[in-house]
């Protein structure tokens, strides 16, 4: 029980943290103080004291929308293993319920932009959904790797792999997905080159432009799923890259709350030496991902 109240602490209390993380390390190699490190949940606290301002367009979907998101997000949470501790929820083929958790996602995200009657909120979800049928088969592609590898189609084993480690000729294959994962990531997280979660430019916004009629407790949770979903994403990438582990579970727990920072921070390392791509080009990237981990589910099964 303990080990589960850990796991949960840490799924729903660090998420902010990240963002906090990367918007210091953009602040540093821009020169300046930034905003302090907690600032992300005092963001979101003040807005859940907020009201809230609805349009008369809208309908139960624009209300339902963040709030379906969140659940949808966090039950994707239960099924990560954090550290190396197992999952809290854990079965056979949760791997494709977690990938249909992260679509529903989406499918609500998208449905409450679409039902505000904007035309501007309708082109965000246009690329939205667009851009999901490239990053979700890289996904996809990715844990087939690690369930070839493992032997399981849960993602708690898949995760941790075999008990005495990947083999050597696995090494291609789990950095070809690793790329992959990571370019998954940003553009999950609504990241540099992907998109750009601070403009405001009709040209270049994606997911930003799906929320901006949100206001109050609506934008609140809306910001608090995105940093979950970083969080959850960064911990499947930290499990290909990053699987190491001491044997006692507290330092475990420990090393992981490190390496998810310094994840935090080479993400904010990116954006700070990276400009967004142009438009047209965030499909070259995506499907880059997808060809990098399909290639590595081809090397494991030639």
């Amino acid at each position: 029980m303990t080990r589960i109240l850990i796991q949960l602490a840490l799924l729903l209390g660090m998420p902010p943290l990240l963002l906090g993380v990367i918007n210091k390390t953009k602040a540093w190699f821009a020169g300046r103080v930034g905003p302090p490190l907690l600032q992300p949940y005092f963001d979101m606290l003040k807005l859940l004291r907020k009201g809230m301002v609805l349009s008369q367009t809208t309908t139960w979907v624009f209300r339902a929308g963040p709030v379906v998101t969140l659940a949808s997000v966090g039950l994707a949470g239960l099924l990560i293993p954090i550290g190396r501790w197992a999952a809290p929820v854990a079965f056979a083929g949760d791997m494709i319920l977690f990938a249909y958790l992260l679509g529903l996602a989406r499918f609500f995200t998208t449905a409450a932009a679409l039902d505000t009657g904007s035309a501007f909120e309708g082109m965000g979800a246009a690329r939205e959904v667009t851009f999901s049928c490239l990053s979700e088969p890289a996904l996809f592609f990715a844990l087939l790797v690690l369930a070839r590898l493992s032997g399981s189609t849960t993602l708690s084993e898949m995760l941790k792999g075999p008990a005495g480690g990947f083999p050597a000729l696995a090494t291609a294959p789990l950095v070809l997905i690793a790329l992959g994962l990571f370019i998954v990531l940003l553009a999950e997280s609504c990241r540099i080159p992907v998109d750009d979660p601070n403009t405001h430019l009709e040209l270049t916004m994606i997911h930003e432009v799906m929320v901006l009629d949100h206001s109050g407790p609506l934008l609140g949770v809306i910001l608090y799923s995105a940093a979950l979903k970083l969080f959850i994403l960064g911990a499947i990438l930290l499990h290909v890259v990053a699987p190491f582990q001491t044997g006692a579970p507290w330092l475990d727990g420990g090393l992981f709350v490190l390496e998810m920072l310094g994840l935090a921070a080479v993400v904010g390392v990116v954006e700070s030496v990276m400009a967004r791509l142009a438009l047209r080009q965030v499909p070259h990237l995506l499907i880059g991902a997808m060809i990098s981990c399909g290639f590595g589910l081809l090397l494991l099964l030639r």
